[in-house]
């Protein structure tokens, strides 16, 4: 939400709506966590408050099945959550330009480079097929 920002403040988060729409049209099976809907005031929370939400979103990246992470730049706090996810198994998709950032390539299962990009791979099936792959691929690995 705050990107690179160096000042208390958070980007546009418009893109949100659009996502949580396309994923219920087609990925209507899909459960859908947003942090900025229960917590669109974060940016003025104390120190405890802040601490508790951050480590409590983090320990829910270990926890699920498929993390979609919106990266128009580098953001240290999705970079975490890719981590979790990652490390705990989940398909992380990427939207986001910088594909050769470390993080953002080596922590992504697929990577689109724009929402329209996304949104395309999504709409022709492609973004379920993958993940259903990844998952798969995860259980073979796991068994």
């Amino acid at each position: 939400m705050q990107g690179s920002l160096a000042k208390a403040a958070v980007h546009d988060q418009d893109y949100r709506r659009h996502l949580k729409e396309l994923l219920a049209e087609h990925l209507p099976d899909v459960e859908v966590y947003d942090p900025r809907a229960d917590h669109a005031e974060s940016i003025g929370y104390d120190a405890a408050t802040g601490r508790e939400v951050f480590f409590h979103h983090n320990r829910m990246c270990g926890e699920i099945d498929v993390l979609l992470a919106f990266v128009p730049e580098a953001s240290m706090g999705t970079a975490v959550e890719m981590w979790e996810a990652y490390r705990h198994g989940a398909a992380v998709i990427t939207i986001s330009p910088m594909a050769v950032n470390w993080a953002v390539r080596f922590l992504s299962h697929e990577i689109y480079p724009d929402l329209p990009t996304f949104e395309a791979a999504l709409v022709s099936g492609e973004v379920a097929r993958r993940i259903e792959q990844i998952l798969a691929d995860r259980k073979t690995a796991n068994p």
